[in-house]
């Protein structure tokens, strides 16, 4: 059986007509614009925000494609990667009919989109040692999976999957397989970006929150064939990615050098604390980790959680997770935050 891809695409969305503006008629450089009803006075900022931000972000596109190594056309720009799992399950996934594949413990978000959009979940939970259980994978999937999401490396748990484990999916499944690599900067393990020729049914998702540090743009990355992505744009909102994400995004893309230096610092900085946690009396392990943060199982871990919070100290308690049991997750901060954490920790040892 060969990939498909025109048997996963729900029928609607085959039939559907995309929302479209003069904008997507027009190429080049107009004088006027009279065509979508915005204030032609202007705004109360210094820039012309009052104009609609370019609904397809070709510059913004263009950077990444240099960056990234791939088409313009194979880079599809979500409102975060969470729009980008929704378009994906939209896409794709027939409400109450179809089903996907999530290896909990994993990004919890998978499994809120597919419940708001009405698509059953089947969870084949990750081995103890936090990698994927092949065998059970196999079994699950039925003529109705159209999708199966793989975080790598793995949130909360910090490691990545094993690569020939996802090969070997890639090369015996025949629906989806989207690759979560939000932290992929921060891993040994290359991403799986130059396989994409390779694997047509191969889709990978990418950020700017993490490693480029622009959570607060809001602007997620999904990288696929082009016919994935053409359809993943016939879905979308017509503007989703506002004006100024698009200018600081562009501005940021810039700054390759400052990027990989806070990656080293990162990298760096999570072994210093991972050697500081194990020494603690309470911790039990410090898993490893290829991302920014660290799964820690200690003794008393809500206890830990509150008393942290009482210092004004945020981390993400995951002891309630199976097989996170015992755990909190804590992101690597700067060396005064690390110092401050660690510092507070040895004080309630």
């Amino acid at each position: 059986m060969a990939f498909d891809l025109g048997l996963l695409v729900r029928e609607n969305v085959k039939r559907l007509t995309p929302y479209s503006s003069a904008r997507d008629d027009f190429h080049g450089d107009a004088k006027v614009f009279l065509d979508a009803n915005e204030n032609s006075l202007g705004s109360p900022l210094p820039k012309w925000y009052n104009r609609y931000p370019d609904p397809h972000q070709w510059k913004v596109k263009e950077r990444l494609s240099t960056i990234k190594r791939v088409p313009v056309n194979a880079i599809f720009l979500g409102n975060g990667s969470d729009e980008c799992i929704d378009i994906l399950q939209r896409a794709f996934c027939e409400p109450g009919l179809d089903n996907l594949i999530i290896c909990p413990p994993t990004y919890g978000m998978y499994e809120v989109c597919a419940n708001i959009n009405n698509v059953p979940v089947k969870k084949i939970k990750l081995t103890p040692d936090f990698q994927l259980d092949m065998e059970a994978i196999e079994h699950s999937i039925d003529a109705h999976t159209k999708m199966i999401f793989l975080c790598s490396p793995n949130n909360p748990t910090g490691n990545s999957l094993h690569h020939e484990d996802i090969e070997a999916i890639l090369n015996n499944y025949f629906g989806l397989v989207v690759i979560d690599e939000a932290y992929i900067n921060f891993s040994r393990q290359k991403s799986f970006i130059s396989m994409l020729r390779e694997y047509p049914n191969l889709v990978l998702m990418q950020t700017l929150s993490k490693a480029w540090g622009l959570a607060a743009l809001r602007l997620g990355i999904s990288v696929a064939s082009e016919e994935i992505i053409s359809i993943m744009n016939k879905i979308k909102p017509p503007y989703n990615i506002n004006q100024a994400s698009q200018e600081l995004a562009l501005q940021a893309l810039n700054e390759i050098d400052h990027v990989n230096e806070m990656i080293r610092d990162i990298v760096k900085e999570r072994q210093i604390l991972s050697d500081a946690l194990v020494n603690l009396s309470f911790v039990k392990k410090v898993y490893p980790s290829d991302a920014n943060f660290l799964l820690v199982k200690m003794d008393d871990p809500v206890i830990v959680y509150k008393k942290l919070l009482d210092r004004g100290i945020v981390v993400r308690d995951r002891s309630k997770v199976e097989l996170c049991e015992g755990c909190l997750r804590i992101t690597v901060g700067t060396p005064e935050e690390n110092k401050t954490l660690l510092q507070v920790l040895t004080s309630i040892s």
